[in-house]
């Protein structure tokens, strides 16, 4: 039981031995509905842990908050022999090394399995624990390359675009959470954990969803499209008297609404654009038509026009903007946190709300090492123990 509510996943213990985000991401979907989490890290830290070696900066405190933090050295013997102590009451480890670094260092899934048969391993990697590319090294934008994202992002003949989010890290992420959940359900059927491991490569070609299903069904290599709908037709990016507004009109009921609402009803029954494949071949021209008609009018007068016939449309915000919106301050997506290191801040929460609520952050990201002698205490090793481990640099 939580302060301010009941957190659903409080009874999961999560050893994270995550870095970068792709890792780390996962152990936030866990951590953010209440796991707890030890976080364990290189004495003295890794670059790739704080995201460019700023521990303090805004990428580092928003991925590792809701956590503690145990410096523990799995080079070392006495580090491997800790880590298997947590093991035997863990419920979760998480991890993103290459595919075959666990292996190395003793605390692969295999390795654990004898000391907790319980316990579920999440791991990511670049390309997949097996196969030919297996040990090759992977991020964010060469995922994105080889999953096809880039080649269908960006305006027609611009050549390859990265996407602005890290996406391939963060929904690898999401699925390791989701596949960990799932184990965790089977687990009580059967009492056994299991190894559940996805990477980014996996996880990019899924988000191309539909356009996958093209290539695969169809044969069709979806080109890019721009800011145009690559089949709902028309919607994408219109003019106004004083910017730019979204407006999605595809289907033939939505598109009779937009015509009414610009007053240009004849649109409806001209042959160009009278059904959603004639509008798909024409898709050039209809936009042609229609944008004189929305720069006669502002972005605010659209967007209540459009809304009020049944138009999904929207404002094209930038981020600050994007935060002042009042349904984004209603949804309280900024949360606040109290750092040691930096006082108060604001950062993101969990996009899922638990009934009517948005279940609070409970702590800011911690300080290197800041709980080693709280976590070791609880293993059993004395005041003198901790300090030698310490000077030894195990911990």
């Amino acid at each position: 039981m939580a302060q301010n509510g009941f957190y659903p996943l409080a009874r999961f213990k999560v050893l994270d031995l995550t870095r970068a985000r792709a890792g780390p991401t996962c152990v936030r979907q866990l951590v953010d509905w209440g796991a707890e989490a030890i976080k364990v890290e290189m004495p003295g830290g890794r670059a790739g842990d704080g995201m460019g070696g700023n521990r303090n900066g805004f990428d580092f405190q928003n991925l590792h908050r809701n956590k503690r933090s145990l410096t523990l050295n799995l080079r070392e013997p006495e580090g491997v022999a800790i880590f298997k102590q947590l093991a035997k009451d863990a419920d979760i480890v998480v991890e993103n090394y290459r595919a075959g670094v666990k292996k190395r260092l003793g605390i692969d899934y295999d390795a654990l399995y004898p000391i907790n048969q319980r316990i579920v391993y999440g791991s990511i990697s670049g390309f997949g624990q097996t196969g030919p590319y297996r040990d090759r090294p992977g991020v964010d934008q060469i995922a994105q390359g080889m999953g096809g994202l880039m080649s269908i992002t960006g305006l027609p003949g611009q050549g390859p675009v990265r996407v602005g989010i890290p996406i391939a890290d963060l929904c690898s992420g999401i699925f390791l959470a989701q596949g960990i959940l799932v184990a965790l359900l089977e687990r009580e059927v059967t009492g056994q954990g299991k190894w559940v491991h996805t990477s980014l490569l996996e996880a990019m070609l899924s988000m191309l969803d539909f356009q996958a299903s093209r290539w695969l069904m169809a044969g069709e290599v979806a080109p890019q499209a721009g800011n145009n709908h690559p089949t709902g037709i028309p919607t994408g990016v219109f003019e106004t008297k004083d910017g730019h507004i979204n407006i999605a009109a595809s289907g033939d009921d939505i598109y009779g609404r937009l015509c009414h609402a610009m007053q240009r009803e004849d649109l409806i029954t001209d042959e160009r654009f009278a059904t959603s494949r004639a509008r798909s071949k024409n898709r050039d021209e209809i936009m042609d038509v229609i944008m004189p008609v929305t720069r006669q009018k502002t972005s605010a007068e659209w967007i209540t026009l459009l809304n009020d016939a049944g138009v999904p449309c929207g404002p094209i915000y930038h981020i600050n903007e994007s935060f002042a919106d009042p349904q984004v301050q209603h949804l309280e997506m900024a949360q606040p946190v109290h750092s040691k290191a930096l006082g108060d801040l604001t950062i993101l929460g969990h996009p899922v709300s638990w009934g009517d609520k948005r279940l609070p952050l409970r702590s800011a990201a911690p300080d290197l090492g800041e709980h080693n002698e709280e976590i070791l205490t609880s293993l059993g090793y004395t005041t003198a123990q901790i300090a030698d481990l310490s000077q030894r640099g195990v911990i």
